[in-house]
């Protein structure tokens, strides 16, 4: 039960392809489509930790990122 309320606990992040990943790294382009995201206007929902974090920032100049209460693919 422990398990269950710290699932309902956590934060989620809603996340854009706003640019186009033409002409990006070959690394960056693979942290896009690892987070779901390959064409502009894709969005993903991704939990709040620290490798989410860490893939935010790789590609940070080419998403849109807000924080939302519930996680799931849209």
């Amino acid at each position: 039960m422990a398990r269950a309320a710290k699932a309902a606990k956590q934060s989620y992040v809603e996340i854009k392809l706003a640019k186009s990943l033409i002409g990006s790294k070959k690394d960056q382009i693979a942290t896009a489509h690892a987070l779901g995201l390959h064409k502009i206007g894709d969005i993903s929902v991704q939990p709040d930790i620290p490798a989410t974090q860490g893939k935010i920032r790789k590609i940070g100049h080419l998403i849109e990122v807000k924080e939302t209460d519930q996680g799931g693919a849209k």
